[in-house]
């Protein structure tokens, strides 16, 4: 890189000889404006971990509906996110953010007032879809502000560390806001967000739409729907309820709509996804980690703040207040991870941070079932989440660096897709099988003469449990808060084992991208 000392007309050029202005006083303050729907989608993805108690007493969600409750939100984020990124592309990027904003706040609205159960489920699916416009409008827009490559990267950083941040003070702020509130609150704190970036955005955000893009293909949509969402129902029954006709059948649905939306892409002149972006190793494996990384850790995310409330006792507000210090981790990690990857090789950076997450998981996995350890979870968790806010941080810029600026768009959706993806098949599989073990252990000491709601309540989820707990038997809830933190133990281990593998998978896969600001091998 060179700098031309023209007074005139500074500018810097890349290795290509191809001119380019830092980012200035402007640009840095519109990030800060793109922090605030990171922040809230961030927020949203975990908000309800504290709130799934409160909720559950008073809409009586059933164990499907709870987990569709939680994960309705992230599944239709992930389905409609290369969507929306190809349509930021074609019709304006800050367009599409303040069209999704002003939809986001109006779901939040209708999910905070929902009278039961099915009407939340809605609500969170809609809130998924417009939380699809603004994730990947968001990232794709700091690529048309910061064109050094290390600009870039720290503000990638930051960006992922404001995702991050919401997701680890989702439990912080729902304990904050259930303390003198009800549970719907949680989403009305959307408003007020979308209503400053409103206000902001057309004064500090830059518009970009691709000239060259042709119109959005419908097909490709509807068959990209039908390759992801059934797969992921596929997943969520399997890990209930094993291998069942619904489960090949839906999975089965799945592959075809994969194979039929792929065929689609090699054919168009413009298609909704380009493939070719999967030539690139860097962006490739990149994507893999970003993938696997947050399915180990976001299930670990809903046990702890379980037990948190429902094994140690605490209030929603002091529950989250226990999940600052791994916020903290997460946010350090976003932050100092980009100036770490500046001398040493990001494979090796985010090698290190999972190794260290792995270390985390062991401590979790290690928690004793008939004492409350909380010094040790928090701990343990704080590890965890060291190596989510790195490859959060690293992973996406290498994502997003990897594709050319008229690709942005559909690079971050990618980017984003596996993201919620993996938080959400987190929550899914690593929340099923701790369930799973809940269930298995239970059944075998429920004691005979048991009203049937109380049965059914012990053996469908520990939070069921304390709704009847004034009904239990003695030393029964004692022995199911044993019973849930054994599935939490088993969930750990099989989380840090997966982390593992993925530090030795990053070291080799990556280790020819070299330090931010030089050039791949």
């Amino acid at each position: 890189m060179s700098f031309n000392c023209d007074v005139h007309t500074p500018f810097y050029t890349d290795a290509g000889g191809r001119p380019y202005n830092k980012a200035g006083i402007k640009e840095w303050a519109g990030l800060a404006v793109l922090a605030l729907p990171t922040i809230l989608l961030g927020l949203d993805v975990t908000i309800l971990y504290l709130a799934l108690p409160a909720l559950a007493v008073e809409l009586q969600p059933s164990s499907t509906q709870a987990l569709w409750i939680m994960d309705a939100y992230g599944f239709m984020i992930a389905g409609f996110l290369i969507t929306m990124g190809t349509l930021g592309d074609r019709v304006g990027r800050r367009r599409l953010l303040m069209v999704g904003a002003f939809a986001f706040a109006i779901a939040s609205v209708f999910a905070a007032y929902a009278p039961n159960a099915e009407w939340l489920i809605v609500a969170r699916a809609a809130l998924g879809i417009a939380g699809a416009t603004l994730m990947p409008s968001t990232l794709a827009l700091i690529s048309n502000m910061f064109f050094d490559q290390r600009q870039r990267a720290l503000a990638i950083g930051i960006w992922a560390t404001m995702f991050a941040l919401g997701m680890a003070l989702g439990p912080v702020v729902g304990g904050l806001l259930l303390a003198p509130f009800w549970w719907g609150a949680a989403f009305l704190i959307a408003v007020p967000i979308v209503t400053v970036l409103l206000l902001t955005a057309p004064l500090l955000l830059p518009e970009y739409r691709n000239p060259q893009a042709g119109r959005l293909d419908i097909l490709s949509v509807l068959l990209l729907l039908i390759a992801i969402l059934p797969s992921i129902y596929a997943i969520k029954e399997f890990s209930k309820a094993g291998v069942t006709p619904l489960v090949l059948v839906t999975l089965a649905l799945g592959v075809v709509g994969t194979l039929l939306f792929v065929r689609r892409q090699k054919q168009l002149p413009d298609p909704l996804l380009d493939l070719k972006l999967f030539a690139s190793k860097t962006f490739t494996a990149a994507l893999f980690i970003l993938l696997m990384g947050l399915v180990g850790v976001a299930g670990m995310m809903l046990l702890v703040t379980q037990y948190l409330q429902l094994v140690a006792g605490y209030t929603p507000l002091i529950a989250g207040l226990w999940m600052g210090p791994p916020a903290l981790m997460m946010v350090l990690a976003g932050i100092f991870a980009p100036l770490f990857a500046r001398r040493i090789r990001p494979a090796f950076v985010i090698a290190a941070a999972l190794m260290l997450s792995s270390i985390g998981c062991g401590l979790l996995a290690q928690v004793d079932p008939l004492t409350v350890q909380v010094l040790q979870v928090v701990i343990g968790f704080s590890l965890v989440y060291l190596g989510l806010g790195t490859i959060a941080a690293l992973g996406t810029d290498l994502v997003v660096g990897a594709a050319p600026a008229e690709k942005a768009g559909s690079a971050s959706s990618m980017s984003e897709m596996v993201q919620e993806l993996g938080v959400a098949l987190g929550v899914a599989l690593l929340g099923s099988m701790a369930t799973l073990l809940y269930r298995v252990q239970i059944a075998s000491v429920i004691p005979d003469g048991v009203p049937d709601d109380v049965s059914r309540a012990l053996g469908e989820s520990l939070w069921a449990t304390k709704s009847v707990a004034e009904r239990l038997p003695e030393g029964m809830l004692e022995q199911a808060q044993s019973a849930f933190t054994q599935g939490m133990n088993m969930a750990a281990t099989v989380s840090g084992i997966t982390i593992l593998a993925l530090a030795l998978i990053s070291a080799v896969t990556l280790r020819h991208v070299k330090a931010v600001g030089g050039e791949s091998d």
